[in-house]
C-alpha cells in the first residue's frame, strides 16, 4: 500500500529583521501602547521585506529551490506544483507557473495556485497528499506557501502591522511504500465572521473601478479565540478515529498567529512544552506557511524524528479551521 510522506521542507525569509522596539515606537507616536498586545501575540522579531527586488513570488522560488536541494531532487522530479498564497504577485498567470519556470519543471507537471487564507498551505498539503495517493502515475508534489504580508499591513493597526512577518515555506511530498506518511485530516468552517477580515475591503471590482481603496487589509475587531472550541472538538475526533491520544503526537505544529491560542491549545490537551512548536517570536506571523515554519525548526532542532506523529493545525479568515495528521 502506498503512503504519502513529507520528504523534505525548507523556508525562506528576507534578511531584514525588525524587533518589537520599532513597532512600540511607531504606535507610541499614534498614542497607542502596544506592549500588552505584543506579549499576547507572542512577538519579539519578524522578517520584513525592505527592498524592491523581493516579493511573495521570489520568496517562494527561493524556498522551493532550497527544498529541492535538501531532497536531492530537481524540478524534473516533480509531478505537481501547488502555490498557496493570499497575497499573489499576479493572478494572470498563476504564481505556480513562475515557480515551474524557475525550477525547470517538466511540461507534464500540474501547476496551480490555491487560497484558503492562513489555513491555505495546510489545506494544500492535505489536498496534494490525497491527489498523489489517488493517481498511480504521480510520485512527488511541491507545495509552497508564501505571503508578502507587510505589503498590505495597515500602519494604523497593530493587528497586522506589528504582528505579521514575510516568509515562505516549501514542502515536498513523495509516494512511498514505507509505513509513514499522511494519515488523516479534518476541517471545520463557520462563515459567521466572513466580513471581519477583508482585502480588498470593498472587493476587487470596486477597488479597480476606483470607487474604493485597496491599500491595506481591513480588520474589524472580533474575538479570534472563537475558533478554539471547535478546534478542540475536531482534534479530539481526528485523534479518536485513528486510535491516538494527544500524548501520542510528538509535535503539534500550529498556526503561529497568536501565542495565546497556542497556550489555550496546550492547556486543553495537557501538553508539555516539548510537544509544542512555537516560532512566532522568531519569525512573526507568516500567514499561510506558519505551521511549516514551526515544523522546519522542529526538524532542525531534532525535536522530530522519522516515525513520529506530527499534527498540523491552522485557521483562516471567515473562519475555517483545518488539521492534518502525519506520521513523519
Amino acid at each position: 500500500m502506498d503512503h504519502i510522506k513529507i520528504k523534505d521542507v525548507a523556508i525562506y525569509h528576507p534578511d531584514n529583521v525588525v524587533d518589537n522596539n520599532f513597532y512600540i515606537d511607531h504606535f507610541n507616536r499614534q498614542g497607542k501602547d502596544i506592549r500588552k498586545f505584543l506579549a499576547h501575540m507572542g512577538r519579539e522579531k519578524r522578517y520584513i521585506i525592505n527592498n524592491d527586488d523581493e516579493n511573495g513570488l521570489t520568496m517562494a522560488i527561493n524556498a522551493s529551490k532550497r527544498a529541492l536541494a535538501k531532497a536531492g531532487l530537481t524540478g524534473r522530479d516533480l509531478d505537481m506544483i501547488v502555490f498557496s498564497t493570499q497575497v499573489p504577485e499576479t493572478t494572470f498567470p498563476s504564481n505556480a507557473m513562475y515557480v515551474h519556470d524557475a525550477i525547470d519543471a517538466s511540461h507534464d507537471t500540474i501547476v496551480y495556485d490555491s487560497n484558503a487564507n492562513c489555513a491555505g498551505m495546510t489545506v494544500a498539503v492535505e489536498q496534494a497528499a490525497h491527489y498523489l495517493n489517488s493517481n498511480q502515475y504521480m510520485q512527488r508534489a511541491l507545495i509552497v506557501g508564501s505571503d508578502f504580508n507587510s505589503l498590505i499591513s495597515n500602519p494604523q493597526e497593530e493587528i497586522t502591522y506589528a504582528n505579521y512577518g514575510d516568509g515562505a515555506a516549501a514542502v515536498i511530498l513523495e509516494k512511498t511504500t514505507e509505513s509513514n506518511g499522511f494519515i488523516d485530516s479534518i476541517s471545520f468552517n463557520n462563515s459567521a465572521t466572513r466580513d471581519k477580515i477583508k482585502y480588498p475591503e470593498s472587493g476587487l471590482s470596486q477597488a479597480l473601478r476606483g470607487t474604493a481603496e485597496a491599500d491595506y487589509i481591513k480588520w474589524l475587531p472580533f474575538d479570534g479565540a472563537v475558533c478554539m472550541p471547535p478546534t478542540f472538538d475536531m482534534i479530539e475526533t481526528l485523534l479518536a478515529r485513528n486510535n491516538l491520544t494527544a500524548k501520542d503526537i510528538k509535535m503539534f505544529c500550529l498556526s503561529q498567529f497568536a501565542l495565546s491560542n497556542i497556550e489555550k491549545f496546550q492547556q486543553h490537551f495537557e501538553l508539555d512544552d516539548e510537544r509544542i512548536a512555537y516560532v512566532g517570536n522568531k519569525y512573526g506571523y507568516t500567514g499561510t506557511s506558519s505551521p511549516f515554519f514551526a515544523f522546519h525548526d522542529s526538524l532542525k532542532e531534532a525535536r522530530i524524528q522519522r516515525g513520529d506523529y506530527v499534527l498540523f493545525w491552522s485557521v483562516g479568515a471567515g473562519f475555517q479551521v483545518v488539521a492534518a495528521l502525519f506520521k513523519y
